[in-house]
């Protein structure tokens, strides 16, 4: 295994909504028998309350605070000797402090879902208030693309079955 991971055993899931981070996330973090955590049910179950009401009420930047803030305690977490799979929120990586706080903690992962595919698993949730209006949703994804490209590893989605996704991920090079 890649010196870096087994140095912070941490691997941070990261794509565009609808990209299958949880489920995925999920089955890689059982495969290596590690924990695993999706940062947007972290924050909503710190917060109580949903994603869409802290959007809704508090706006996008005090959502992104408090994003950033259980980024870094999970890395905290993973860095005491806690080896995890986390499923960072569509938005997360996309901020410039949140890859500064992952350079060098573990490995990222891009699950590259094409828009179509995201679009489509994106329309079954109503919780997901950046989703709403198509066009909108698309432009979004077009704007953090540079972004996600920034990831360590890149896995190409090309299947809604989950366990492709997780083969590809454990047999990349940096995993070896």
């Amino acid at each position: 295994m890649n010196i870096k991971l087994k140095r912070t055993p941490g691997i941070y899931v990261v794509g565009f909504m609808g990209s299958g981070k949880s489920m995925i996330g999920r089955l890689l973090a059982h495969e290596l028998g590690w924990s695993f955590f999706d940062l947007d049910h972290e924050i909503e179950a710190a917060e109580k309350t949903s994603i869409t009401e802290i959007f809704g009420t508090r706006g996008e930047p005090e959502f992104r605070r408090i994003e950033t803030e259980m980024l870094q305690q999970h890395i905290l977490w993973i860095e005491q000797g806690r080896p995890a799979v986390v499923a960072l929120g569509g938005g997360a990586f996309a901020q410039d402090r949140n890859r500064a706080l992952l350079e060098g903690r573990g490995i990222t992962v891009w699950l590259d879902c094409p828009l179509e595919m995201a679009a489509e698993r994106a329309a079954l949730a109503s919780h997901r208030p950046l989703a709403r209006d198509p066009g909108q949703f698309a432009a979004l994804y077009q704007e953090r693309l540079p972004s996600y490209r920034l990831a360590n590893i890149h896995i190409p989605v090309t299947t809604d079955d989950p366990h492709v996704a997780v083969a590809a991920i454990l047999s990349h090079p940096l995993l070896q």
